[in-house]
């Protein structure tokens, strides 16, 4: 905890939720967990992690990536999680259950720990305390030194700002997620019994 400038004491979650909205202009809300809104400045494409480390093999630049317990939040423009049955539809996923889906306007997500390499936010802890085993981490953070709208991922042929268009992320994020499936209810081997030749 730090003191306030009247000597109050101030907790690590509020100069996080100050920091999002100071340093990235991104709204929050709540205390303990701090959450960042979506439908403001991004929307959130969500999959299991096991789809989604698959797919950042693929898919090497996307705008930011977080990962909290089984699964993985992707950032995209918002306005990009409306898109999502459209582009799976288009993209012939439509009724194929795939375990992906899209948190828009009105929705919220837990505002990730700072990683090490990422400047924390003042007073997020001491240095080298790590968060919560069940906290949001960030994979690939936002870069609080250059804008962050114009390197998510939005609709359009071709994407800018180092991150791929969300017709691809939502391709290959739709193909890990049916290969993720698909491991899962491939029947296992049976494994011989001791005594067994």
């Amino acid at each position: 905890m730090i003191s306030g400038a009247h000597g109050t004491r101030r907790s690590a979650p509020a100069a996080r939720s100050r920091w999002y909205e100071r340093e990235l202009g991104w709204p929050t809300a709540g205390s303990d967990p701090v959450e960042l809104l979506t439908g403001v400045a991004f929307d959130v494409i969500e999959l299991p992690a096991v789809a989604g480390f698959a797919m950042l093999r693929r898919v090497p630049r996307t705008g930011p990536v977080a990962v909290q317990g089984a699964w993985m939040r992707l950032l995209v423009a918002a306005g990009g999680a409306d898109e999502l049955p459209g582009l799976l539809d288009w993209l012939e996923w439509g009724g194929v259950p795939l375990d992906l889906s899209a948190i828009g306007a009105g929705g919220r997500i837990t505002a990730p720990c700072p990683v090490s390499s990422w400047p924390p936010p003042p007073a997020a802890g001491a240095p080298g305390k790590r968060c919560p085993q069940e906290a949001a981490v960030w994979l690939r953070p936002p870069d609080p030194e250059g804008e962050v709208e114009p390197t998510l991922p939005r609709t359009g042929f071709g994407g800018d700002g180092g991150a791929p268009d969300l017709v691809r992320l939502v391709a290959a994020a739709a193909t890990e997620c049916h290969r993720a499936r698909l491991l899962r209810a491939r029947p296992r081997p049976r494994q011989p019994r001791s005594g067994e030749g």
